[in-house]
């Protein structure tokens, strides 16, 4: 018998008290629900364990419909989740539930000139009124006012501060686990977004500094930190675990941390150990390129001897993450916190120093030596491409 086969497909009429478990296992049995399944069994048995690092990329319009608090916060106080990279979108709207506010499903079919004239938000089928966005905003404002923000910093730590303070509110309000940036910062989970300016939250930022506010966000403080988390992650023989939900920017920023680590700092060349995508997107259009794992082998993002636990499912985020937390719950014990955010600066010295000691030994001569190169000895063609003489 072939050895490519696998588990017979023996069809049974599907009971009424039927669990998540036996649901995935035994009826996901092709398409993309097989993949499902396949993402469900590695991430219980191999990722949510001891000793894996685990990184997630959040893109898409996920905490609106409320995954943020429904998926995300309960992985991350269960010990499964040590580390995110969001889009500030994400975030932003997140904070909608931690301040109260509330939203409500609609129809993706409304008027939007009627909604805009009612002054009515939509995000496909979520609606909620504008005044949430403008007191979002005014909350925001407010508190990056406050001493602790007036420095430069990398979003980690920005979102610590923010978590900190929704944590408050939630406090006031007499609620808990409303929301996930709060959630994080009771937990030490870094959350870190790869573009800060692209969202309403730097949009504020952005305005307060035109009112003399000492805040900046650096970027080059999230390279370090992500890349020293990622090498962190193989200290006593660990591993590291990519769960990448949509794509986009916060993908490439969860993924470039290997190469950080071996191409630009010149240290261990090796990718993570496991790779798991949701997404709807396909690889030739581009909207996936350089990012399945066989792909992201060639660019060092992946092990290429752990290939067989890397496994992109094509679906609806909305519909996977669901299952994947009621999977992963249900089929895993708890993990005690790693509290990452609390070891940057002893995981970066650690970085710091060893790339330090690398740059200190002799290299290999390059074709082209640089030192050498000066304004006077670089021409340049009409398309503006460089030629040294």
């Amino acid at each position: 018998m072939s050895k490519s086969l696998g588990k017979k497909i023996a069809p049974v009429p599907i009971s009424a008290n039927i669990g998540v478990v036996d649901l995935i296992d035994n009826y996901f049995s092709a398409y993309n629900s097989a993949r499902l399944r396949e993402a469900c069994q590695l991430i219980s048995q191999d990722i949510f364990q001891p000793g894996v690092t685990v990184g997630v990329s959040l893109s898409g319009a996920m905490t609106p419909a409320g995954l943020g608090v429904s998926t995300f916060a309960p992985l991350i106080r269960h010990g499964f989740i040590d580390w995110m990279i969001s889009t500030g979108a994400n975030l932003y709207h997140d904070l909608h539930y931690g301040l109260g506010f509330e939203l409500f499903a609609g129809s993706p079919f409304l008027d939007d000139v009627e909604l805009r004239q009612e002054g009515t938000i939509r995000i496909y089928d979520i609606v909620f009124g504008y005044d949430v966005l403008l007191e979002t905003d005014a909350f925001i404002r407010k508190i990056l006012q406050a001493e602790p923000f007036q420095k430069t910093m990398g979003t980690a730590e920005f979102h610590y501060l923010l978590g900190k303070y929704v944590r408050e509110v939630e406090k006031q309000l007499g609620v808990e686990h409303s929301c996930l940036l709060a959630t994080a910062y009771e937990c030490g989970v870094p959350i870190y977004t790869s573009s800060p300016g692209d969202s309403s939250i730097g949009m504020n930022v952005a305005a307060l500094s035109l009112t003399g506010s000492q805040l900046v966000l650096d970027p080059a403080i999230d390279v370090n930190e992500t890349a020293a988390i990622a090498y962190n992650a193989r200290e006593d023989n660990g591993k590291s675990a990519a769960i990448i939900v949509g794509g986009g920017s916060p993908k490439n920023f969860l993924l470039q941390t290997q190469p950080q680590i071996h191409e630009v700092l010149g240290l261990e060349e090796r990718g993570h150990d496991y790779f798991v995508q949701f997404t709807d997107a396909r690889p030739d259009t581009g909207g996936l390129s350089g990012a399945t794992p066989s792909e992201a082998v060639s660019w060092g993002k992946i092990d290429p001897e752990e290939l067989p636990s890397s496994i992109v499912c094509y679906t609806d985020s909305t519909i996977a993450l669901p299952l994947v937390t009621a999977y992963g719950i249900n089929q895993c014990q708890p993990l005690p916190l790693k509290r990452l955010y609390d070891k940057r600066e002893v995981i970066l010295a650690k970085l710091q120093q060893d790339y330090l000691a690398a740059q200190a030994q002799p290299s290999a001569p390059v074709a082209t030596d640089i030192a050498k190169i000066d304004s006077q000895e670089v021409a340049t063609y009409p398309c503006g491409t460089p030629k040294v003489r």
